[in-house]
């Protein structure tokens, strides 16, 4: 096996941190987009309870898209710099 630098390996363990972030933002986001795309009473229900406990997919839209832009920028940067490709 290769030897690795541990700028890359922090590198990649932040870039394997922020899409985790972004999968989590997601995931978060099921409910209003299952609500919006099926529309069914089910849904408006489960939108309903989940509205009373607090539930803000606004937190994963803002949290997600900007880990999703960071995570993004980092790449194209570290291909760039490190790799010399895009």
């Amino acid at each position: 096996m290769g030897s690795q630098s541990t700028v890359k390996t922090v590198f990649l363990l932040a870039l394997m941190g922020g899409w985790l972030i972004v999968g989590a933002s997601l995931m978060y986001l099921f409910p209003l987009l299952a609500d919006l795309l099926v529309s069914s009473e089910r849904t408006h229900v489960w939108m309903q309870t989940l509205s009373r406990s607090g539930y803000n997919p606004m937190l994963a839209v803002v949290a997600g898209g900007i880990t999703l832009i960071i995570t993004v920028i980092g790449n194209i940067i570290w291909h760039q710099r490190s790799e010399g490709k895009i």
